[in-house]
């Protein structure tokens, strides 16, 4: 198959990409790694008469690890950042989540942010970055802004991304000490979009006791969903029973629909049990963290 016919930019600095595609307005598309966006061309299910290719635009690579957390660049590569040791210590839900993003040739030329901009209900970089409360750095013809993960996706395929504006950078923040992370979920094949999936995040105390608890749900509703289970495990350590009356708090806030791979019973089914096994795994990871760390903690 092949795409319909369009006009190929490919700029070298922001300010013209930014041009390019406030000009071309609607019939505009940005383009990085392309692994979302080129199928859709090819499938007709995309027809933008502008394609703006970001590739040659300097200033959107590299990554940075300080003390706030890592700042990835809209032209990062999943396997790029997979493979960065500083990154995966400073936040370790980043390589949690990347090693479940498709298949290894797709990471190799797919960008991190560029899944974030995609917000495909099933995909895992939007869920790790909302997790996190991170934010993404957004340019376009009026200056530059900061969106935070909340905000930034509004539905299925849509962001908060307007007209001339493109996603220059995400930013994860570090969790604060005492915190453990998980990613878990199930898919047909590895690497197929999920069914279902969890991460989870658990920060415990000086006393080993819960004093925060959330979990991010992936293609159980329209963006990616996070739970706040603090009054479910806070005070407790995180106990079998705790965690699955977590479980089930968070099955409840979903709302999945049925569709060719799974019905939307069996995805809320996967919802608790997912999310039971993500917090049991932040859990373990947190009290890991604790007994390292110790009184510096």
């Amino acid at each position: 198959m092949k795409p319909p016919p369009f006009a190929y930019h490919a700029p070298t600095d922001p300010d013209e990409a930014v041009g390019l595609l406030a000009e071309a307005g609607a019939e505009g598309k940005a383009l990085a790694g392309g692994q979302s966006l080129i199928p859709l061309l090819n499938m007709r299910l995309a027809a933008p008469s502008v394609l703006v290719d970001l590739n040659r635009v300097a200033g959107l690579g590299g990554v940075e690890v300080d003390a706030d957390g890592v700042r990835v660049g809209a032209l990062v590569r999943h396997a790029q950042l997979e493979a960065d040791t500083a990154a995966a210590e400073a936040v370790p839900l980043l390589g949690q989540g990347l090693r479940l993003v498709a298949h290894p040739v797709i990471r190799n030329r797919g960008t991190t942010v560029g899944s974030i901009v995609h917000a495909d209900p099933a995909a895992e970089m939007p869920a790790v970055l909302a997790l996190l409360d991170g934010a993404v750095e957004v340019r376009g013809p009026a200056g530059t802004r900061t969106v935070p993960a909340a905000e930034f996706i509004t539905g299925p395929m849509e962001t908060a991304l307007a007209t001339g504006e493109i996603a220059t950078a995400a930013r994860f923040p570090r969790p604060e000490p005492g915190t453990g992370t998980a990613f878990v979920e199930i898919s047909r094949r590895h690497g197929d979009y999920a069914l279902c999936g969890a991460a989870a995040a658990v920060t415990l105390g000086a006393d080993g006791r819960v004093t925060r608890a959330r979990c991010c749900l992936i293609s159980v509703a329209p963006v990616p969903l996070v739970v706040d289970l603090t009054p479910q495990l806070a005070g407790g350590g995180a106990q079998t029973d705790e965690i699955d009356e977590a479980a089930a708090v968070a099955a409840e806030r979903t709302d999945p629909d049925d569709d060719i791979h799974a019905g939307a019973d069996y995805r809320r089914h996967l919802a608790r049990v997912l999310t039971g096994r993500a917090l049991a795994q932040a859990s373990a990871a947190a009290s890991a963290s604790a007994a390292y760390t110790g009184a510096d903690r």
